[in-house]
């Protein structure tokens, strides 16, 4: 496990301008003359398939949950672009739900990137869970703002990059929009773990997760909502047991 750290800014709010003074024009990929659908989805946000309204299709990133593939467009995570996980506080059980994802990811080959997690990694448990700790970065929590956000935004852009986990709540709409673009880019996926939801967010879901303890320590199940998914109209709701079949992380 690898890990990247600088020293501690107290102030993110005021290196957001200096963070993001200097745009580079990305390099856009040309298309073929005669795009397929496929393409035209993966590369245009606005674009969805109808069948996506109804909860249905099979072109998502299966989350190993199957109550959770049916009320997602797609019936899974998404390709690329932006998830937020909101929680009202962290290590309720939120990292269960991706336990399946990271491992795909590692089976492809591909890296993951943690960005400033609020508690040390425990790799026995990583290990356990089917995670190979040699593909996986660690940007630590006492690291300027200007480098987590430079990092978390070249790494969307990385395609040897298959999954950004990042710990940034205070983050404005505008870099939002700037790290979707830069997920798209990339073909990455991109999850962003917040205490509060936020209305007016770019990000393609947003899923709220709430547990409850039947002892004290022990998380028995979660309640988790879809807030916002393109293509749903409605909040859709369902409870998951997260310690069932995976090692706790």
């Amino acid at each position: 496990m690898k890990t990247y750290s600088e020293n501690s800014t107290k102030d993110p709010e005021s290196l957001l301008g200096s963070a993001y003074s200097h745009i580079d024009g990305a390099e856009q990929d040309s298309l073929p003359d005669a795009p397929s659908i496929e393409e035209l989805l993966r590369r245009n946000a606005d674009l969805w398939l109808g069948c996506d309204m109804a909860g249905q299709g099979m072109h998502g990133r299966n989350t190993g949950y199957p109550q959770l593939d049916d009320i997602l467009p797609g019936r899974g995570w998404p390709q690329n672009g932006l998830l937020e996980i909101i929680s009202p506080q962290w290590g309720m059980g939120e990292l269960q739900l991706l336990v399946p994802l990271m491992r795909s990811v590692i089976e492809q080959g591909q890296w993951i990137l943690w960005i400033s997690p609020p508690h040390l990694l425990y790799a026995p448990a990583l290990v356990q869970a089917g995670i190979d700790t040699d593909q996986i970065l660690v940007v630590n929590l006492d690291t300027s703002c200007k480098d987590a956000l430079w990092s978390m935004e070249k790494a969307l852009q990385t395609k040897n990059c298959g999954l950004v986990l990042a710990w940034q709540t205070w983050l404005p709409g505008k870099v939002l929009r700037r790290l979707q673009l830069a997920a798209e880019s990339g073909n990455t996926l991109g999850i962003l773990f917040k205490h509060r939801d936020s209305k007016h967010s770019p990000s393609r879901i947003r899923l709220e997760i709430k547990g409850s303890t039947s002892n004290i320590g022990s998380f028995k199940d979660a309640e988790v909502t879809v807030i916002k998914a393109r293509g749903n109209f409605q909040p859709l709701t369902i409870r998951l047991q997260l310690y069932q079949h995976h090692a706790r992380i």
